[in-house]
């Protein structure tokens, strides 16, 4: 396991690499054209892979509160039938909720950020 010093060490390190490598290549002005470029369209798809990944992890969280809902539901039975006591419904029942939270809060980022964009 690496540590938290060896790993800025690396992120510092790495970073000077790129500056090196960057500091050079601008100095050749096909290079710095061709730098202008990626920079350019690399904040756009880094932008659009941000909101991908809120979407489908906020997909992912609905989708284990509604696993969590049918366990609910499930374990609903049983308490109304007397064979179990209501801890584990409770139980069900803040996994849902938290979990719905969590898909929730996710979808309401991308708008946010889709709203502060426009």
């Amino acid at each position: 396991m690496i540590d938290g010093q060896a790993v800025k060490k690396i992120v510092l390190t790495f970073r000077a690499a790129i500056k090196v490598v960057v500091s050079t290549l601008e100095s050749n002005r096909t290079a710095r054209a061709l730098l202008a470029g990626i920079r350019a369209t690399a904040h756009p798809f880094g932008r659009i892979l941000h909101q991908l990944w809120l979407e489908v992890t906020g997909f992912t969280f609905l989708a284990i509160a509604g696993i969590g809902a049918m366990a609910g539901m499930r374990e609903y039975g049983k308490y109304q039938s007397g064979h179990a006591g209501p801890g584990r419904l409770l139980l069900a029942v803040c996994f849902t909720v938290s979990f719905a939270w969590f898909g929730l809060s996710s979808f309401w980022r991308v708008k946010r950020k889709a709203k502060a964009k426009s």
